[in-house]
């Protein structure tokens, strides 16, 4: 890393150079390699002394050093970077304290993961639909997929799952349980073993093929999208309800467990049980423009879905 005053990013390792340097045209930042919590109080002082950004470096010890310069910057306006040398590590930095980094700096000399790091940097936003509902019928008996992850799924966030790759609704997860059942916040009961659901890449995979160690995208509010860790996929035989919903002139369907503890969301964020979903009623999903899928990677294809 070289430091120049030229520069339009000016990074300083001295403290005391950082405090004597005034340009308002320029951004000025920090590097501190973390080797005690005394750095942290050097890191704490920069972001006191007008630093834009402070670049971490936590060498060996990665997440604890990171947790503790996140808890203490949380409420300045600096902005943390921190090295990393492959597109594991990138999320990884993401992830810290749920926060994450703001941004990091790649050393690599594998093309792969410059490839794998862009994926990671695209929007992690998608834009969400909204689906009216068409008919609700009965579909008999079949295997349905639930998923239970390893995290906390908080009020709003869902798994997104239907029929056709590009027409997907939004399943909400259990943690309101019901009256016969306690909240499970980390589960949702996702929808029949063919259906495909959203995953890492802006790929899908069908519900059957889900397992322990996979991850799936959910989905929350504003389309905000984060990557979760499968614990265990349970496929069960229960009564179904198949769904239709439109969007655009485009129509998609899924086929969901008829019961009440599977909850789709409505337009206005409230939950809708399958138990009470009405035709007419308004619901989030994604619609995309129509493409093919290969091995759950997208294609430029025409493709007609019944």
């Amino acid at each position: 890393m070289y430091e120049s005053t030229q520069a339009d990013y000016v990074v300083f390792r001295e403290l005391e150079q950082l405090k004597k340097f005034h340009d308002p045209e320029k951004v000025k930042g920090f590097y501190k390699k973390i080797e005690s919590n005394t750095d942290l109080d050097e890191i704490l002082k920069a972001a006191e002394a007008g630093a834009n950004f402070i670049i971490v470096d936590t060498q060996d010890w990665r997440i604890i050093p990171l947790e503790n310069v996140i808890a203490t910057l949380q409420k300045t306006n600096t902005r943390i970077y921190a090295p990393a040398s492959s597109s594991k590590e990138i999320r990884t930095l993401f992830s810290v304290l749920e926060l994450g980094v703001d941004g990091v700096i790649l050393t690599t000399q594998n093309p792969n993961d410059i490839e794998d790091a862009t994926k990671l940097l695209v929007s992690s936003n998608l834009n969400i639909s909204i689906l009216k509902i068409q008919e609700i019928r009965e579909a008999g008996i079949g295997e349905r997929v639930c998923i239970d992850t390893a995290s906390i799924l908080g009020m709003g966030e869902g798994v997104l799952v239907g029929s056709r790759s590009n027409f997907l609704f939004l399943i909400h997860n259990e943690s309101q349980g019901s009256s016969f059942t306690s909240p499970r916040p980390f589960r949702v009961n996702a929808g029949a073993v063919y259906c495909y659901t959203l995953v890492p890449g802006k790929k899908t995979k069908y519900l059957s093929e889900i397992e322990s160690g996979s991850e799936v995208l959910v989905i929350g509010k504003g389309g905000r999208v984060r990557t979760v860790t499968v614990g265990r996929s349970k496929i069960e035989t229960r009564p179904l309800t198949m769904i239709v919903g439109e969007s655009n002139g485009q129509r998609g369907t899924v086929i969901l467990q008829n019961a009440e503890t599977i909850q789709l969301i409505g337009k206005d964020g409230s939950l809708i049980p399958v138990t009470e979903l009405k035709v007419g009623d308004s619901v989030l999903g994604v619609v995309q423009p129509s493409s093919g899928r290969h091995f759950g990677m997208e294609v430029s294809e025409y493709v007609l879905e019944k």
